[in-house]
C-alpha cells in the first residue's frame, strides 16, 4: 500500500463512524446516523492508531492495545523473574558434576582426607566443587588434584556434615583458607581463569 492510500485510510478511521460509516468531525462524541459512541481522535491511542495504519497499512481495531499491554507486562515479569533466578543461583551456586554410579546405603560416607581444612579453624575460602557422599570421595579428590596441577593455593577436601555453616551430605573441594570474605574473594578470579568457572566464596564455621 502506497504512502498516499495509507494517509487516506488514516482519513476515513478518523472521520467516519466505525459502526455505520456515516462522516463525522474530530470532536464528535457519537454518531448522528446510529447513535453509537465514537472513538476518540485526539490523544495516546489516536495517535497509536494512526502509527500502526502508517507501518500496515490496516487496523483492527483499538481492541488491540489491551491484550498487547498486558503481553508486554507479562514478558516483563519473565525476564524479571529469570534474572533473580540466575542472580540467586550465581550467589549460591551448587556444583554437582559427579553423577552417583553407587546406590546410597544407610553406611556412614567415607571421610575425607585427615587435615584436608585446618582443625579447629574458622574462615573464608573458595568453594571449587561439591559432589554428593553417594559420588565417594575418589571424585571430589581428582577435582582436587586438578586445582592443584592449576596451581591453585591451599587445595583440598573438606567433608560438609562436619560444618554446620554448610549443607551436609557433600564433599566440598576448596582452596585457600582466609580471614575474610573480602581476601576469599580477591583470590576468586584466579580460581575462575583455572577452570572452575562456578567457584563461589563461602564461610567455613564450626
Amino acid at each position: 500500500m502506497r504512502v498516499q492510500e495509507r494517509e487516506a485510510a488514516i482519513y476515513i478511521v478518523d472521520r467516519t463512524c466505525p459502526h455505520c460509516g456515516a462522516a463525522r468531525e474530530r470532536d464528535q462524541r457519537y454518531c448522528l446516523e446510529c447513535g453509537r459512541p465514537l472513538p476518540d481522535t485526539s490523544g495516546r491511542i489516536p495517535a497509536l492508531r494512526r502509527r500502526w495504519i502508517r507501518r500496515f497499512g490496516w487496523y483492527p481495531g483499538d481492541w488491540i492495545w489491551l491484550p498487547l499491554a498486558l503481553l508486554v507486562v507479562a514478558a516483563a515479569g519473565a525476564a524479571i523473574a529469570a534474572s533473580v533466578s540466575h542472580h540467586r543461583r550465581s550467589e549460591h551456586p551448587r556444583v554437582i558434576t559427579a553423577i552417583a554410579t553407587t546406590p546410597l546405603t544407610a553406611t556412614a560416607p567415607a571421610k575425607a582426607a585427615a587435615g584436608a581444612w585446618p582443625v579447629g579453624r574458622n574462615g573464608w575460602t573458595i568453594v571449587l566443587g561439591s559432589y554428593p557422599h553417594g559420588a565417594g570421595v575418589d571424585v571430589a579428590d581428582r577435582a582436587a588434584s586438578q586445582a592443584r596441577k592449576a596451581h591453585l593455593p591451599q587445595v583440598g577436601v573438606l567433608d560438609s556434615s562436619d560444618w554446620p555453616s554448610l549443607q551436609p551430605g557433600y564433599f566440598v573441594v576448596f582452596s585457600g583458607v582466609y580471614g575474610s570474605e573480602s581476601d576469599a574473594s580477591n583470590a576468586l578470579p584466579q580460581a575462575r581463569g583455572a577452570g572452575f568457572g562456578a567457584a563461589y566464596t563461602r564461610l567455613v564455621a564450626g
